[in-house]
Parts: C-alpha cells; sequence; structure tokens
C-alpha cells in the first residue's frame, strides 16, 4: 500500500483543524524548557497560598528583576520598570514601552491570585468534647465534602489591638503541626450519604480542629480553649478580642507535586487562578516590549471581583489614567487603543465525567492555552463575548510566534458556566478576551494541570507583549 495521500486527504489535512498535543509538536529543547519552568511555579505556588502571600512574592520577585515601588504622584518615562501594591492583596507589575501610548495603547494582562478557601470567622473560638474548634464562614465555591478530613495549614494576617500586625502561617513546615475538618465515619454515615452532595457537609459543620490539651487549672472552665489561647499569646501576641480583626485563612497543607510516572502534570492547590498570575508575572518580568505591558494580579475574583482589591475597584482604572497623566497622554484615547487578554483558567475535558461537556468545544489537556470567546452560563450571561476582529489578531499573533493554543467553552451549553474578570476590563472601552490554563477538579482542595498547558501560557503572554 502506498504512503502517499490521496487528494482529497491531502485537501483534508490542508482545510480541517485539529488540536495537537503540545508534548507530541515540541521539540526535545522545549520540553526541557518546560519542565524547568515548572519548577519556578511549582516554588510560587508553595510561597503564595493567599492572596497576601501571592502579592508579597510577586513583589520580591519583580525587586529582583529590578523593578521598583510606584506610587501616585512619581514621574514616569520610557524604560521604567515598576509595581504598585494595592493594599497588600493584589499588585500591578508594568514596563512603560517606547511606542506612543494613545496610538499603540496599553498591552494588559489580568489575572486573579486569590483562591477559594475556608475563612476564619470573626468570634470563632469554642470548645467541646475534648477538642477546640475554630469557626470558618467558605470563601468562594467549593464542593464541602472535599475539604474534610484532609490536612490543612492557617494562613493570614491579625491587627493586634495595639494597632501593630502579626503574620501567621502554621501547617507548611514538615515539623508544624497540621490542622483538620472531621468527618462522619461511614459506620455511622447512611442518612448522611442518602442526602444530595451539596448536603453532605453543610457550611456550619464545617469547623477546624485546633487543639485537644486541657490547661492544668481545674479552675479554668475552658481548659483547651486557654490552652490555645496561651500558644497564640505567646507566638502572636493575640488575645481572643484580637480575632475581631483578623484575616485568617485554612488552606490546604499539601505542596506542588508532580503528577504521574513521566511527570507530565501538576497536582497543587490554588491553579485557579495562579497558574495564570504566575506566567502573567513571570512574562512581564523576563520579556521584553516596545508596547506599555501590565500584570494585574488582583484579588476577590472568586467572590465577584468585590471590594477594594477586587477588579470592580477604582484604583485599577486610577492606575492607568495616572500612567498616561504621567507620560502625558489622552486615558481616553489610551483605553480605546489598547488590547487585554483576560487570563484565566477553564475547565479541562474529564472523561470520567464526560456527560457535562461538548467534546468539540471542550478544552483538551496537553493541548495548549485555552482561548475563550465568550464565558457566562447557558445564554452567555455574564460574558464579555470578544469580537471576532479581536481573535482574530490574538490568532494571528499567536501564528508568528508559534505559540500552541485551542479554543473551548466551559462545559455544555445548559450546564453551568462561570465567569472572569474580562467584562470590567471591556467596560473600560479594551477589547479583551479570556486566555488561561485547563484545569482538572477546579476549586477542588488539589487540582490538575498540564506542564504544556503552563508553558504554553507564558508563550502566549511573550507574543501578546510583542
Amino acid at each position: 500500500m502506498s504512503d502517499k495521500k490521496s487528494k482529497g486527504q491531502a485537501r483534508y489535512d490542508e482545510l480541517a483543524y485539529e488540536k495537537k498535543n503540545y508534548f507530541e509538536t515540541a521539540s526535545e529543547e522545549e520540553r526541557k524548557e518546560m519542565f524547568g519552568y515548572a519548577e519556578g511555579y511549582k516554588a510560587f505556588l508553595d510561597a503564595a497560598k493567599t492572596e497576601r502571600e501571592a502579592c508579597a512574592e510577586a513583589v520580591r520577585m519583580a525587586k529582583e528583576h529590578g523593578f521598583t515601588e510606584f506610587r501616585f504622584g512619581d514621574p514616569l518615562a520610557a524604560g521604567d520598570k515598576k509595581y504598585f501594591v494595592n493594599r497588600g492583596k493584589s499588585v500591578v507589575v508594568f514596563r512603560v514601552g517606547t511606542k506612543d501610548l494613545e496610538t499603540d495603547g496599553m498591552r494588559i494582562i489580568a489575572s486573579h491570585i486569590d483562591a477559594p478557601r475556608i475563612d476564619v470567622k470573626q468570634n470563632p473560638l469554642y470548645e467541646e468534647a475534648g477538642m477546640c474548634f475554630l469557626k470558618t464562614h467558605y470563601y468562594g465555591g467549593i464542593k464541602k465534602y472535599q475539604w474534610t478530613a484532609i490536612p490543612l495549614a492557617l494562613h493570614g494576617a491579625v491587627v493586634l489591638k495595639d494597632g501593630s500586625k502579626a503574620e501567621i502561617r502554621v501547617g507548611e513546615d514538615p515539623r508544624d503541626p497540621v490542622f483538620y475538618i472531621d468527618d462522619l465515619l461511614p459506620h455511622l454515615g447512611a442518612e448522611q450519604m442518602a442526602g444530595k452532595a451539596g448536603k453532605i457537609i453543610e457550611g456550619e459543620q464545617l469547623n477546624v480542629v485546633v487543639g485537644g490539651l486541657p490547661y492544668p487549672d481545674d479552675e479554668v472552665k475552658n481548659k483547651l480553649k486557654l490552652t490555645v489561647l496561651k500558644i497564640l499569646n505567646e507566638k502572636y501576641g493575640m488575645c481572643e478580642e484580637d480575632f475581631l480583626s483578623a484575616e485568617i485563612s485554612a488552606v490546604p497543607a499539601f505542596s506542588a507535586r508532580d503528577v504521574g510516572f513521566d511527570r507530565a502534570l501538576i497536582g497543587a492547590y490554588g491553579h485557579d487562578d495562579r497558574v495564570c498570575a504566575y506566567p502573567a508575572l513571570t512574562a512581564v518580568l523576563n520579556g521584553e516590549s516596545e508596547h506599555t505591558v501590565l500584570a494585574m494580579l488582583v484579588d476577590k475574583e472568586e467572590i465577584g471581583s468585590e471590594g477594594t482589591t477586587g477588579m470592580q475597584c477604582k484604583i485599577y482604572e486610577d492606575l492607568m489614567e495616572e500612567i498616561c497623566s504621567c507620560l502625558g497622554a489622552s486615558f481616553r484615547k489610551v483605553r480605546y487603543a489598547s488590547k487585554c487578554l483576560s487570563s484565566d483558567v477553564t475547565a479541562a475535558y474529564d472523561p470520567n465525567f464526560a456527560g457535562v461537556y461538548e467534546r468539540m468545544n471542550s478544552a483538551m489537556l496537553s493541548c495548549g492555552t485555552c482561548m475563550c470567546k465568550f464565558t457566562g452560563s447557558r445564554g452567555k450571561s455574564g460574558s464579555n463575548d470578544a469580537s471576532a476582529e479581536f481573535v482574530g489578531e490574538v490568532r494571528q499573533m499567536f501564528a508568528r510566534e508559534g505559540v500552541v493554543w485551542q479554543t473551548a467553552e466551559l462545559g455544555k451549553v445548559d450546564a453551568g458556566g462561570g465567569g472572569t474578570v474580562a467584562m470590567y476590563l471591556a467596560k473600560l472601552n479594551i477589547d479583551t478576551v479570556d486566555l488561561g490554563v485547563p484545569v482538572i477538579s477546579m476549586h477542588a482542595p488539589w487540582e490538575l494541570i498540564s506542564k504544556a498547558d503552563l508553558y504554553s501560557n507564558y508563550k502566549a503572554f511573550l507574543a501578546f507583549m510583542k
């Protein structure tokens, strides 16, 4: 049989579109780059389990690359490398380019650095049945049952009554204790397991075990609670009242790890959305561009981008306007000329749960970073829905730079959906489209991504900056 293609097959190969596995098309050298880049990303994940820590780590990395802090009123000039911190929970890292801002605009990559977690309530500490607990309120969309019976770490900040601030990070060092949310044993769980998954564990049952040792004084009523308070006081200067001005979160006490015999995948807490934030940050730190480029690493996306650190806050618009003012450009003209990649994760096709996906329009693991022309739910509600013209522009850009990428939507049309920060940038009259890494088990305490998709995301950002 001849190996020569028929005319029809040759024509089909020329005209048809099929997704390609990046590992298959990458050279041996590029595979080494993928795996090397993943090591830096894993280190970032382990250092940045909350938005505060991610902000601090981004600043540390920016300083290492010669970036200096920008404050409103500071002068700016072409070539400047700056970072701007918003309340210690979000950061914008940017380079001032040489191209005219009014005609060229800015190149913006917007990602978020918060992740679903378990937050400690303001009046949380109590004891019962030989255990001391912290009451909690979960943050973001989670399957509550996934957060029981796993080791947890406590991270956060406490403003003490004297106005000083204490930082908490317990459970990450192998010598540290960890914390725990208990679940019901299967022997007594028949009624529990007969209920709906969303009710297997109620929000008020997500209480974190933090102690069990009685204080040695028979006159003390709450001996377990006093032992915990004594430790908190000795280590952080806290008293119980200081929980009122605290932000403490329980997060999985897992390190980022390679998954699979071939180490092609990474399992970790917080891929959503630090798997996009890290490439955005490193692209601005490492890349070169004649454009003015910004990596916006923002907070509160998981709860609607609200508050003073979420994307809906005016601070980001104010910062862009301040940059324009410093460079003598009209902010209105700059916005119109600017372009943005809203970089958030999407759902990777999971063959174990194929029923909720439409396979032809699903993101496939290891086929590259994924563009989502629209997000939202059902009838595209809550979506930016990028224009064909801008999608075509990005498509050509990636083709020139050899970026392996794909497109997808988040599940079947009526299966659900999700949103990103894209709509808030688009409201400023900035052409915006979503681009991010496909994730398996999104919002679980341990999520899964491909090193190929992580690296593809980084390459896409470098191409966008050019």
